[in-house]
């Protein structure tokens, strides 16, 4: 089954890539002219200037910090204009860089960002997950840079019986988990599915998780394949979203799950892949936190909330959007 067990934290179990749609850009105002671009070949773009802006335009690479979008760093920035660019001819870096990293690419304006940025992520031989015993560790490979992916960067929004809740995804933690979750929702995946697992508490007191992303709501359904576990350091906490999975470090699917507390789930650092941050919808996960369960040890609901429909919308430009949601003080001060 895939759920999460809090009773032994070195085992847990966790209850579980479709065609990307370019056509879903449609609000970008620099776009990819596809999805995968080869290595030292042209990355060929759209550049579109909103009606109205005046003053230089430019396109700024941009690598995100280990914090989150707010410590980003600008890498280069090129002047251009309306019409079809080249971005790595602009940016030679992206084919010559010594050690390939996940850049942004952000329309700027005036000065001003403009517009969702386009994630570059470099294609790189992936690493290979190992349980040892409680921890997980990652068996080096000899890394291969085969090209690009390139896409417009959104947020998702789950539409809930108790609300909606919008994340953030954050490819530069684990960039074929938040591609992977992009593709689900896009094909329309998460639509009439119930949240199947609520923890309100661990047993030292401490919020848990919701979990959701199962078809057949019994906790061991997924999407007819796996993906492998990525080494994530983006800590969990209230609101950060991460995958479920089985003690099997690579059989990570369509089932997520939604941290409750920092104190319930640092123990999951490392251990799961943690992609995504909620930025709004903070007092939709503490509704579906407070479901009627049948009892405290199946975490079953009684009415389970449900998972209406999921979809994307264009992300602000790279590094202005909304700080992740914390989780509000209880009345009493406990929790």
């Amino acid at each position: 089954m895939f759920h999460l067990s809090f009773l032994r934290p070195g085992t847990l179990l966790l209850g579980f890539v479709a065609a990307f749609a370019p056509a879903a850009m449609t609000n970008a105002q620099l776009t990819p002219n596809r999805l995968y671009f080869g290595v030292n070949r042209p990355i060929p773009m759209a550049v579109a200037v909103p009606d109205g802006a005046e003053g230089a335009v430019s396109i700024e690479l941009m690598a995100p910090g280990p914090n989150g979008s707010s410590d980003a760093t600008s890498v280069a920035m090129v002047e251009v204009e309306s019409g079809g660019v080249d971005l790595a001819g602009l940016f030679p870096i992206l084919w010559t860089a010594e050690k390939p990293r996940l850049l942004y690419a952000q329309l700027v304006v005036a000065g001003e960002p403009v517009g969702p940025a386009v994630v570059l992520q470099p294609l790189l031989t992936p690493a290979q997950a190992k349980a040892a015993g409680r921890n997980i560790q990652f068996a080096p490979s000899q890394q291969m840079y085969s090209g690009l992916r390139a896409y417009v960067d959104q947020h998702v929004v789950f539409d809930t019986s108790e609300g909606e809740i919008e994340i953030a995804l954050r490819p530069d933690q684990a960039p074929n988990t938040a591609f992977n979750l992009l593709s689900l929702v896009k094909g329309g995946f998460y639509t009439d599915i119930i949240v199947h697992r609520v923890v309100p508490t661990n047993p030292q007191g401490n919020p848990f998780v919701i979990q959701f992303g199962d078809p057949t709501g019994t906790g061991g359904g997924g999407p007819g394949y796996f993906t492998d576990l990525e080494p994530s350091t983006l800590p969990h906490d209230f609101g950060v979203v991460s995958m479920a999975r089985t003690s099997a470090p690579d059989t990570n699917g369509s089932q997520v799950f939604i941290c409750l507390s920092r104190a319930g789930t640092s123990f999951l650092d490392h251990k799961y892949v943690s992609f995504a941050q909620t930025v709004r919808g903070a007092d939709t996960i503490l509704k579906i936190e407070g479901t009627k369960l049948q009892s405290a040890q199946s975490g079953r609901p009684v009415n389970p909330p449900v998972i209406k429909k999921a979809w994307t919308v264009d992300a602000p430009p790279y590094g202005t959007g909304p700080a992740p949601v914390v989780r509000p003080p209880a009345s009493d001060g406990s929790r």
